[in-house]
This record gives structure tokens, C-alpha cells and sequence, in this order.
């Protein structure tokens, strides 16, 4: 349960109060809720103040130290940094001010008319980038003549890549840029960017990439991250997948205010690096995860492949073996039909022939003529004369020359029964007479079909 001066605060300022004791350590909730009403619940405004009071700076409801340290909070998603100038202090000071600011006044104004209507003349030559990582080279060269080899590491490359490789590697990247013309560029980057432990700070925890506004590549960052004075650092990191700039600091400032004001932008953004990993982890596993589900699914897929590939050669090759045997058995049934005709033409020659050379038919008056009828499978009857004296053969030649007769067939008789021997053979190597064969003179005679045998 709330305590009771809680009790009218809303949501909100209940979170902010919370996250601020835990920020500060600071037990008592009821100076905790003083603090933050003091900052009008800005939390890092509030956080910023108490680092100052445990660092022995004075707080900004106190009255003006001699360098004020002012936060700007008029953006509540960028923490601002702005160190002014130190006012003179003493008659002295003061009068050396007086004497000097008719001459800063004019030089800069002239400086100022100098270079407005140089731009009418000839377009600001930083505007073209041709060699954006020759600029940064140079930048580092000129910075290393002029303050040492003892500095961060700077990043040997463009603004773009700096922001890529940040954005992959999920870590700060520092953006330093460097005013030549400005009073205070040379001492802080002599006593504060090369401090050891600004530089083991920079080096250890996030990249740090550096510019002169002289340069195009640098004059080309300054006009998209607007600085106002100088020097001039931003700290930028991957929030909501964008790369966002969540610090400016500016103005000359300390090694210690430097090193506490980084310290405290990366502790406050470092939950977005941190849900931005797991985050990314998450995704990287599902990748994977999706990875190994594609390759198994593909590993699959080849098998099923490799399986339709196998039965479609299987079906290939039946499908050729059929092709194969329908050809034979087509090459086969040509070649019996091609022998077939050849027989029948040779049949059909020989026939003609027979014929041919059978002798004439006796005429019925003869005495020795025989009539004979012929009784054929089809069940049909012919007739025809033959002499006592020819040969069996004869009648055998005879009926080969019908057309009616079968390819290879044999003359019975029935009284006696018995087969004529018509062809030679070996008990008959010339076949006998008609007389010889005992026929009489009107003879009934049975064809018997012998093809199929």
C-alpha cells in the first residue's frame, strides 16, 4: 500500500520517483519527491543535479558559480550538456573584457561578412564530399602534429560506416567535432580528449569518431547534427532500431564533468543496448531456427527429389524396355509379315508354275482317261481328267496350282484307305502311275490340309 504523500501523485510520477531512488540511493522518499518537484519531474535533470552535489558542485537552486553548469531539458529524449564561458571575475578581468570585446566584436563580424559573401563569390567548397576518409585521415594526422600520439583511438572512416559498424556491434559511438577557429577547441583537446582517463573511458566502452568542421566530410556532419558551440561531442546509439543521438555535450568542458557526463548517458541508455541485444539475440535464434527449418525442409525436398527423380528413370527405362519389345515384336511381326508375302509370292509363282506345266486334260472319250474328284478342306469339290499313264505327281501338281488347295496338304483314298504317295520320298523315289496306284476309272480323292502339322 502507498504511503500516504503518495497517495496524489499519478502513475507516472509514482515510476519516476521510484526510478530516481534507485538512480540516487537517496532513502528518503520524501526528499526524493522534493528533488524532482525542485526539476519538475525532469528525472534527468533531477539525477544530473545530485551528481553535481556529490561531486561538490553547487546546485543549480543555488546562486551561479563562477563557470554554471545548465542542463537542457527542453528536449526530453536528448540529454543536453551546455558549458558557458567563465565570466570575468575582479576589476582586472573585467577590464580586460571591456578592451578586448570591440576588438572580438569586430573581428568576428568581419569574419562573419567575410564569409557571407564569399558564399555569392564561390559555393562553400566543404559542401562537395569527394574524399570523405582522406578527411579523416588528414583530421587525425594534423591532431597528432599538434597534441600527440596520446589520444582515443579515432575511427578510420567515414560518419556512415562509424554509424553502421556502431548499429552492428550494438555499442556508443562518440562524434567529436572539432571548430579549428574556436578559442576553446586547443585546450580541451589538449587537457580534456587526451586526459588518460577520458581516453581509457572513450577506448574501452564505445567507438569515438572525429571531424574538423574544416573539412567537407566534417562540415557535412555538423550540418545534420546542428551544434552550437564549440567543442562539440554527441553521443549517438541504436534506440527503437533507429540510430539516435541521446547525448550533446557542449562548450569547454572537464576530464571529470566529461567522464561523469558520459558515464551517466550510457547508464541511463543502457537498457535499450541491452533489450536491443536480446532482442537481437532473439531474432538471430529465429533465424537460425528458420534457418535449420529450411534446410531440413530443403534436405527433404531433395530427398523427394531424389526419389521422383529414381522412379521417373524407372518409369524411364520400362518405358524404353516396352518400347524396346513393342519395336522387336513390330521389327518381328514385319519381318513374318515380309516373309509371309514373300512366301505368298514365291506360293503364288510356284502355282502359276505348276500350272504351267501341266500336261492337258484328256478328253472324256479317251479309255484312258480317269476322272477324278477332288474333295478340298473347304469342303469344296473339283474335277478334272487325268491319264492312266502319268504320274501321281501330276495330280499332286494339279491341286497345288488352286487357289482353292492348302499350302502343304496329301491325296487319300478311301477304297482302300490310304494315302497316295504323290511327292517322292525315300520309299517312293518316283511316284507311281495313276494305273500303278491301283485307281479305277472315276475315282473320289480327299485333299487333306497339312499346314498346321
Amino acid at each position: 500500500m502507498a504511503a500516504p504523500e503518495e497517495r496524489d501523485l499519478t502513475q507516472e510520477q509514482t515510476e519516476k520517483l521510484l526510478q530516481f531512488q534507485d538512480l540516487t540511493g537517496i532513502e528518503s522518499m520524501d526528499q526524493c519527491r522534493h528533488t524532482l518537484e525542485q526539476h519538475n519531474w525532469n528525472i534527468e535533470a533531477a539525477v544530473q543535479d545530485r551528481l553535481n552535489e556529490q561531486e561538490g558542485v553547487p546546485s543549480v537552486f543555488n546562486p551561479p558559480p563562477s563557470r554554471p553548469l545548465q542542463v537542457n531539458t527542453a528536449d526530453h529524449r536528448i540529454y543536453s550538456y551546455v558549458v558557458s564561458r567563465p565570466q570575468p571575475r575582479g576589476l582586472l578581468g573585467w577590464g580586460y573584457y571591456l578592451i578586448m570585446l570591440p576588438f572580438r566584436f569586430t573581428y568576428y563580424t568581419i569574419l562573419d561578412i567575410f564569409r557571407f559573401a564569399l558564399r555569392f563569390i564561390r559555393p562553400d567548397p566543404r559542401s562537395r564530399v569527394t574524399d570523405p576518409v582522406g578527411d579523416i585521415v588528414s583530421f587525425m594526422h594534423s591532431f597528432e602534429e599538434k597534441y600527440g600520439r596520446a589520444h582515443p583511438v579515432f575511427y578510420q572512416g567515414t560518419y556512415s560506416q562509424a554509424l553502421n559498424d556502431a548499429k552492428r556491434e550494438l555499442r556508443f559511438l562518440l562524434v567529436y567535432l572539432h571548430g579549428d577557429d574556436h578559442q576553446d577547441s586547443d585546450e580541451f583537446c589538449r587537457n580534456t580528449l587526451c586526459a588518460p582517463e577520458v581516453i581509457s573511458l572513450i577506448n574501452s566502452r564505445m567507438l569515438f569518431w572525429a571531424c574538423s568542421t574544416n573539412k567537407p566530410e566534417g562540415y557535412r556532419v555538423s550540418q545534420a547534427l546542428r551544434e552550437n558551440t564549440y567543442p562539440f561531442l554527441a553521443m549517438i546509439m541504436l534506440k527503437d532500431r533507429r540510430m539516435t543521438v541521446v547525448g550533446r555535450l557542449e562548450g569547454l568542458i572537464q576530464p571529470d564533468d566529461l567522464i561523469n557526463q558520459l558515464t551517466f548517458i550510457m547508464d541511463a541508455n543502457q537498457t535499450y543496448l541491452v533489450s536491443e541485444r536480446l532482442e537481437r539475440e532473439e531474432r538471430n535464434q529465429t533465424q537460425v531456427l528458420r534457418q535449420q527449418q529450411d534446410e531440413a525442409y530443403l534436405a527433404s525436398l531433395r530427398a523427394d527429389q531424389e526419389k521422383e527423380r529414381k522412379k521417373r528413370e524407372e518409369r524411364e527405362r520400362k518405358r524404353r524396355k516396352e518400347e524396346e519389345v513393342q519395336q522387336q515384336k513390330l521389327a518381328e511381326e514385319r519381318r513374318r509379315r515380309v516373309k509371309s508375302l514373300s512366301l505368298l509370292l514365291n506360293l503364288q509363282e510356284e502355282k502359276e508354275r505348276k500350272l504351267e506345266c501341266l500336261p492337258p486334260e484328256p478328253s472324256p472319250d479317251d479309255p484312258e482317261s480317269v476322272k477324278i474328284i477332288f474333295k478340298l478342306p473347304n469342303d469344296s469339290r473339283v474335277e478334272r481328267r487325268f491319264h492312266f499313264s502319268q504320274s501321281l505327281t501330276v495330280i499332286h501338281d494339279f491341286l497345288f496350282s488352286l487357289k482353292e488347295s492348302p499350302e502343304k496338304f496329301q491325296i487319300e483314298a478311301n477304297f482302300p484307305r490310304r494315302v497316295l504317295p504323290c511327292i517322292p520320298s525315300e520309299e517312293w523315289p518316283n511316284p507311281p502311275t495313276l494305273q500303278e496306284a491301283g485307281l479305277s476309272h472315276t475315282e473320289v480323292l480327299f485333299v487333306q490340309d497339312l499346314t498346321d502339322e
